[in-house]
Formats: structure tokens, sequence, C-alpha cells
């Protein structure tokens, strides 16, 4: 097969076979694979296609720490499952292969080195199971290498199930890097090629280099969510991208649902309030408390033409005033709670007002969901969770402010709405006039 067969028959490529076959296949392109932590079932790939020696100069796992102190260094943080180390693997392995073998190939040549750091699935115990994957490769001959890198959450219940699927989005991730860097979107997409969905969810993901600056990595981010990739994508006050698992942990999360057009002051205002009834109410807690201000797609979720752009607009904003900003895909206030305890064993509260309150305790808010309004509520006020609720504009009976009484809610949903105050678990800020 020449050249332009290879290229053509990489570009239509679907399957991971198909896709580490095109890449043997091509001369080219040359480099190598180490990966630590779930086997070596992203090179298995390479060699299963065959013809695994046009491509793969060298495969390494460095499982024991020692061993991977001494090819890498160590870590100053003693985390072997980090960014840091995925970008110290990358660096060494591409210099490496450039080093030894750039003058022994073709001129033409473009070279990669593809790693992944992973905490798959233990023998003993069940635990967060993610990883960081990265590749660095040259976009042209001889040229300045470009990288992306993605952090991975992986969701399958056993080892074999996580080493099977990181292993396909480590191929993907490859293919994806030489054939579809100049459409970002696509790329994302086909990460999850050859999977059924829900076996990997992907939270982070950045592009850089002399080709790949030119994207902007939040607006990747937020594709994430638009192609069903991640449940949330997390953005920082100073609006960059991270890890839930790490801003999230040991602390309180105090999250108010919205569009958020415009920041207003009253905006502002509830979180001020909520915060300081959220403290008074857990007053024995030592974990600091993260503002943060959620907005969902989930409305959105059959319209392909979703402005990213505007969700980062907003997003800009509430950087600005101080805030953290999830971007989800959730519909339901309860997916919202469990989201944060998925990353937190502290407490957590939402803001909302009464139209909110409202919807919460509309029956058809449900529908789909096999144990009705009791299994969201139940899911929604856990132990830990708790909801702060404002008046929201005039009632449309008195025309002054709407009290708790004009809920439209169905009479049978009043004794539950009654107890849950009882509890605690639905709170009236006090500094608004009911």
């Amino acid at each position: 097969m020449n050249l332009q067969g290879v290229d053509d028959m990489a570009e239509t490529a679907t399957s991971t076979i198909e896709k580490a076959l095109a890449l043997n296949l091509d001369p080219l392109k040359y480099g190598t694979i180490v990966e630590i932590g779930a086997g070596q079932e992203v090179a298995r790939w390479f060699f299963q296609a065959g013809a695994a020696a046009g491509t793969v100069a060298k495969t390494m796992s460095a499982y024991d720490m020692k061993f991977s102190d001494e090819i890498y260094g160590t870590a100053s943080d003693q985390r072997y499952v980090s960014r840091g180390r995925l970008e110290r693997m990358l660096e060494q392995e591409f210099d490496l292969v450039v080093s030894r073998i750039q003058d022994h190939r073709p001129d033409d040549s473009t070279f990669f080195a593809f790693a992944d750091t992973v905490a798959a699935q233990g023998f003993k115990t069940r635990a967060e199971c993610h990883g960081w994957l990265g590749v660095r490769f040259q976009c042209e001959p001889r040229a300045t290498p470009d990288e992306i890198l993605i952090h991975v959450r992986m969701l399958d219940d056993t080892n074999l199930e996580q080493q099977e699927a990181l292993g396909i989005v480590g191929v993907n991730l490859i293919h994806g890097a030489f054939f579809h860097r100049d459409n970002p979107a696509e790329l994302l997409r086909s990460l999850v090629d050859g999977m059924k969905w829900g076996r990997v969810e992907i939270d982070l993901v950045e592009m850089r280099g002399p080709k790949l600056d030119a994207f902007d990595n939040r607006l990747l981010a937020l594709e994430l969510v638009k192609a069903s990739l991640a449940r949330a994508v997390l953005f920082d006050p100073d609006g960059k991208v991270v890890i839930p698992a790490d801003a999230l942990y040991k602390h309180r999360v105090l999250a108010m649902r919205g569009t958020y057009y415009t920041v207003e002051p009253t905006d502002i205002d509830m979180f001020t309030h909520a915060k300081m009834q959220f403290s008074a109410q857990h007053t024995d807690a030592d974990s600091d408390i993260l503002c943060l201000a959620e907005m969902t797609m989930a409305q959105l979720a059959n319209d392909q033409n979703i402005d990213t752009g505007d969700f980062l607009a907003r997003v800009n904003r509430l950087s600005e005033a101080g805030y953290y900003v999830l971007i989800s895909e959730f519909f339901r206030y309860f997916r919202v709670s469990q989201y944060f305890s998925r990353y937190s064993r502290e407490p957590a509260a939402i803001v909302t007002d009464l139209e909110g309150l409202g919807d919460i305790f509309r029956e058809d808010y449900y529908e789909g969901l096999s144990g009705g309004i009791l299994e969201s509520l139940g899911q929604l006020f856990t132990r830990q969770t708790v909801l702060y609720v404002y008046p929201s504009g005039p009632s449309p009976d008195s025309g002054g402010s709407m009290q708790i009484d004009d809920l439209p809610i169905a009479d049978a949903m009043r004794p539950l709405l009654t107890y849950l105050m009882d509890r605690r678990q639905i709170v009236l800020i006090d500094n608004y006039n009911f």
C-alpha cells in the first residue's frame, strides 16, 4: 500500500484495530509508548494490529516507584498519577526517540511519544480510578513538538474492563493527534470511538505547542460537556480548567444554579447571605467553603449548535467575580448534589429561589426516573446537603413578594416540604424578608 493509501485508510478508520494498523503502515510516523498503572494496553493494540515495527520504537512500563523515580525523577508531591509525572514522561521519552533515531529515519519522518499514568481498579480496594494520558508529537518533520493532555475517569467495574478502555482511548488519542488535530471537536469525539457510552469520562483536555496554541483550551473543555464526554467541567476563579477531584476535595461546597447571562448584584448578595448561614449551620467544620456557580447545558442537549463561546463569556464574568464555575449536563438538582459527593465528604449546599424550589417538588419533573420524586428527594437531601432558598420576584396573585405558601406544588407534597424544613434541610435565607 502506498503512502496515499495509508493516509486514506487512516482518515476513514473508526475501529481501534484499524487505527493502530493505519499508523503501523505509515513509515513516516514513529515513536515510543510508555505506560504506568494498567498494563501495556495501548501498545498491545499496535502489536495485535501487525506491522508494529513500522511505528513503535520502544514500549515500557515502570511500575516500581524506585524505578520510576530513577527514570523520570522524584515527584515532589509523591504523586505518581499526576499531570507532573505525565509531563516528565512525555518530555524525556520524546527527547530520547528524537536524539537516538532521528538521523536513522527518512528525512520527512515525524516522531511522537505517548505516555499514561493511571490508577486503575485495585485487587482489594475500590478507589477513584483515573489517569493522565498524553501525546507529544511533531506536526511536521523536525518541528518543535505539540502536545495533547487529557485526564480520564474510568467507570468500568473491573480492572480488566478499565485496561481495555484505557487502551482504546490511548490509540484514539495518538490517531487523533496526527489526523484530527485541525478539528479539535472531531478529535475529542473520536477519543471514545469503539466504546459504549459511559465507560470513561474525560474532564480535562489541553492542547499546546506551535500549532495547537491557536485553540482555546477552555472552549475545548466546554466541548467535552457538549459531546457528553464529561458530565461537567470545572473552572477556577482564574478561569482555568481544573480537576474536580483536586479542587473540591475536603471543601464544603456552596453552589447556585443559574444562567448568568449577566452577574447581578443580587447574585453576589445571595451567595453572601447563603454563605453566612452555611457557616453558622456548620460551626464545627474546619474545611473552607468553596463558592461555585453552576450552569447546565441540559436544556440544549438536542441542539448541536450550542454556542460554547457564549458559555465561556459567562464563565469569564463569574470568574472575575471570584467564583468557581461548573458547566454541566445536569437537568435535575439531585445530580448536582451527587456530583459534589463524588469528590468531597464535606457538607454541601445549593442556593435556589422559590421558583427553583417549586421545580424540585414537581412530580412531572422526574418522568423517566424509576423512583420518581421520592428517589430524587432522597438523593438530593442526604444528611450532608442543605437547600437555601431566597424569594424570587412578585407573587402572581398578591403583587407582593412570593411567599413559601405561594409555591404551586401539589397538596400531597406539602407534608414533605414541611418535613424537610423542620429538619433544616430546606432553609429560608434569613436576610430576606419573607
